[in-house]
């Protein structure tokens, strides 16, 4: 099992960041955004956010394997 590269280790820690370390810009009630306190919806919005994340590190990460297994062979075919 190879290492995840750069890029793909980057992208999957946006979620992480985006919870963890961004509290005290969203800690408030107001303003309301889609019916629902400031806080509520942006943990709700990382929620989505996160499986689009993991999509894209996928996609990196398939492509990544793809070269590298055309490249070792002398030419892939899609």
């Amino acid at each position: 099992m190879k290492r995840p590269s750069l890029a793909a280790l980057l992208v999957a820690a946006l979620p992480f960041v985006g919870l963890c370390f961004t509290v005290s810009l969203w800690d408030r009630v107001q303003p309301m955004v889609l019916g629902l306190p400031f806080n509520l919806f942006w943990l709700m919005a990382w929620i989505v956010l996160t499986s689009v994340c993991l999509r894209i590190v996928y996609r990196i990460e398939t492509r990544r394997e793809s070269a590298d297994r055309g490249g070792k062979s002398g030419g892939g075919t899609r």
